[in-house]
């Protein structure tokens, strides 16, 4: 049987939060950091740095912190934002598991810098479920960049018209389909299953 991979994104698919907000919508009340000046302060400064493996996550949260929450330790945000955004859809997960006997390999395809990704595969446990875990620090690039796509391919050995991929934004799913992998947008409305016929993937 030819290979075939499911790809599948992390945040805002697999990994949800109940809440609109995510994971910092409380914040500024357990921690007192205002969401704003997290923003300014760490996303927007050494965010891209950080999640191309340019720059260590402790490190730049160091610097971050020091300015504006000087009281909280870059290990106590990194428990809190990983603990809190660590919500998975064990109804997707679990359909995944049953594509995965079927035969399908399974991969996650992410923006994540390395603690995180670290996080999800041990701490959750994702190795148990998933063949592989492609993400963004370790391959020096991010979708929807065709050179993440390029770069997943290589790491994983498996040709673009082999792969279909699941992500739920659509700036994403057009950069795979312009590589020449079957992608749709997810919203949760729908089966992996559903979304593989709709493109015509399974048959192929």
């Amino acid at each position: 049987m030819r290979r075939k991979a499911i790809m599948v994104d992390v945040d805002g698919v697999l990994v949800t939060h109940p809440d609109a907000g995510g994971w910092s919508v409380n914040l500024e009340n357990d921690l007192g950091i205002p969401l704003a000046s997290l923003q300014d302060g760490f996303f927007r400064r050494h965010w891209a740095d950080v999640v191309h493996g340019r720059a260590a996550l402790r490190d730049r949260l160091a610097i971050a912190l020091a300015e504006f929450a000087p009281s909280v330790s870059p290990a106590a945000l990194i428990e809190y934002w990983f603990s809190n955004d660590a919500h998975i859809d064990e109804s997707l997960l679990a359909e995944l598991q049953l594509l995965r006997k079927a035969g399908f390999e399974l991969h996650l395809a992410t923006v994540q810098e390395h603690e995180r990704a670290a996080y999800l595969w041990d701490r959750l446990a994702l190795r148990d479920s998933f063949d592989g875990m492609h993400y963004a620090a370790s391959l020096g690039c991010s979708k929807p960049d065709h050179a993440f796509y390029r770069a997943v391919e290589a790491a994983a050995r498996i040709k673009p018209e082999a792969i279909f991929f699941i992500d739920d934004k659509i700036a994403n799913v057009e950069a795979a389909r312009e590589c020449g992998w079957a992608a749709a947008l997810w919203t949760g409305d729908s089966t992996v299953r559903e979304l593989m016929r709709a493109v015509q993937w399974d048959d192929r």
